[in-house]
């Protein structure tokens, strides 16, 4: 069987505070975002973060990254919220009562305080991913990478969601179909078969690729 392609090679650096990735489904979305944090290996090239290889410094790189996926409970790890953001600080808070306090203190930065003794199965689906957010963030990362956010979430949901992200300090770059939310960031990287195609302001990338659409030039 042939190899393919999945990303082809490309130069890009990322560093606006809001970075949206758009394009059909397996146009290579995720693959970029993966790369980011080392989640993925480059067959050829090399990407860097803050000057850290993500394969040679791998470690340093995921100091650095925290990634998001698009379903919470592939990455909510405890029954417990608490527990759950408590394990993602184990490696910086070894004293277990100081763990805790970090741990709520993380919660409440998102006002989710009030969710910390409850099970993650009776979180509705927006809950989730913000427990799944804070458990990112509670490790102190300054860069979030998110693979479309926003999928399994209803409009209120996803709306919740974006204004979290809107208040965080961290740059956030993400993939996603959602277009407004696209057009809302500071830069957007339109993904097709495997190339980056356009890169530039969000709304422009928006507006070529509904129009690469319209012109059957791209699957929707």
């Amino acid at each position: 069987m042939p190899e393919r392609t999945v990303l082809s090679p490309c130069t890009v650096e990322l560093s606006e505070p809001r970075i949206a990735v758009i394009g059909a489904n397996g146009s290579g979305k995720s693959t970029l975002l993966r790369l980011i944090n080392g989640l993925v290996s480059p067959s050829t090239g090399s990407v860097e973060v803050h000057g850290f290889n993500t394969v040679q410094q791998a470690k340093a790189v995921r100091q650095r990254v925290g990634f998001l996926f698009t379903d919470p409970l592939s990455q909510l790890v405890m029954p417990i919220v608490i527990e759950d953001v408590e394990l993602s600080l184990k490696a910086s808070h070894k004293n277990r009562a100081q763990r805790t306090e970090a741990a709520q203190r993380a919660l409440a930065t998102l006002g989710l305080k009030h969710l910390a003794q409850r099970s993650i199965y009776d979180l509705s689906g927006g809950e989730r991913q913000l427990v799944a957010l804070c458990s990112v963030l509670a490790a102190g990362q300054n860069i979030l990478v998110a693979d479309e956010p926003t999928t399994l979430l209803d409009l209120a949901n996803n709306q919740l969601l974006q204004s979290t992200f809107d208040a965080l300090t961290q740059q956030v770059i993400y993939a996603t179909h959602d277009l407004d939310f696209a057009a809302s960031a500071d830069r957007a990287l339109l993904v097709s078969d495997g190339q980056i195609i356009f890169d530039g302001p969000a709304p422009e990338a928006v507006a070529t690729y509904r129009q690469l659409v319209r012109d059957g030039r791209v699957t929707p």
